[in-house]
């Protein structure tokens, strides 16, 4: 079979070959999955740069998520249960980016019918996390605001979009005003753009004053002066989630603005926070969110989808700036 591999970190579109390697045998508890798409998210991005959060055991095959049909199984009930069915995959070990992959069966979702394979595809990462940060851990009551960064992304416009359906409101920061107009035609409602490299804080303070006034809730992907900034805003008491490290850059906190606040910063990771919770409690989420994402309100935007043999353009289409949907990679054709 045909797999995506990198033998050294660094650039995604330079590290990556496509290569012929044995089909992987499913284990006990494991199953063995056709894939058929798999989203190129900005994790997958910087696991191949090697600056994610989770190092890479070189050589190694990446992609967190996707969806494909499971063909055969290792030993256990679970595993033959979902032979023949169509499954979204989580796989931080053996990695998607390939034909077949395998993983263990309790990571392979069942995927109803009238969920298209493009949503499929990306159930996990960005819908779950907007959802569990949103409505589980911030838990941000009907009526309250909850500012975010990187609002143009995927998931972005998916927590705006949770926003809207559960009753919360959202004020959305860009980079750009380009950007920004975009997105308010596109109605995301309050969407400002604000640039830590240009903007003084006491800019954005004042943009939240004539909007919203305190904000008590906040998630950042970006860090950096960008994470830094938003938690200098913070309201009395208020909460910031940090989930990722775009700008590859530490934050720098003021501790005499988080003590005058009483201001938290706490971090999340999906996976650690997925472990953390009973299978009860897992379940639920997964049928909370496979819920929104066949009602559309969890809904990912495709750009383009690519073959596997064009892997270097894909990965270079998915780090551009100011894209309008996510990038795929097309592993074998879909089921007719």
């Amino acid at each position: 079979m045909r797999s995506t591999r990198f033998e050294t970190c660094g650039d995604p579109a330079q590290v990556l070959s496509v290569v012929e390697t044995d089909r992987p045998t499913p284990q006990s508890g494991e199953v063995l999955v056709r894939m058929r798409l798999s989203p190129i998210n900005p994790s997958d991005l910087l696991y191949i740069r090697g600056k994610y959060i989770v190092s890479p055991q070189l050589p190694t095959v990446p992609g967190f998520e996707g969806v494909g049909q499971v063909e055969a199984a290792g030993p256990g009930l679970l595993g033959r249960i979902l032979v023949g069915r169509r499954v979204a995959v989580v796989n931080q070990k053996a990695g998607n980016w390939r034909e077949w992959t395998v993983v263990p069966a309790r990571q392979a979702i069942a995927v109803p019918r009238g969920v298209a394979d493009e949503q499929a595809a990306t159930f996990f990462v960005n819908p779950t996390t907007a959802f569990a940060m949103t409505r589980l851990v911030l838990a941000v009551p009907r009526g309250e605001w909850l500012l975010q960064t990187a609002a143009g992304s995927a998931l972005g416009r998916m927590v705006a979009s949770l926003g809207k359906y559960f009753g919360f409101h959202t004020i959305n920061v860009v980079r750009r005003e380009e950007q920004a107009e975009q997105l308010r035609r596109a109605g995301m409602g309050i969407v400002l753009a604000f640039d830590p490299e240009h903007d003084p804080v006491d800019k954005l303070q004042s943009e939240l004053g004539r909007v919203a006034g305190p904000v008590k809730y906040a998630i950042d992907p970006v860090g950096g002066a960008t994470g830094a900034a938003v938690a200098a805003v913070l309201g009395k008491n208020g909460r910031m989630l940090t989930f990722g490290s775009l700008s590859n850059a530490p934050l720098s906190l003021d501790p005499r603005r988080m003590i005058q606040a009483g201001s938290c910063i706490q971090g999340f990771s999906l996976g650690d926070w997925l472990t953390e919770q009973s299978l009860m409690q897992r379940l639920s989420v997964i049928r909370s969110v496979m819920r929104l994402v066949q009602s559309g309100v969890l809904h990912t935007f495709v750009e383009q989808t690519y073959p596997l043999d064009r892997i270097a353009e894909a990965v270079e289409h998915a780090a551009r700036p100011g894209r309008d949907g996510k990038i795929l990679l097309q592993l074998s054709p879909a089921e007719k």
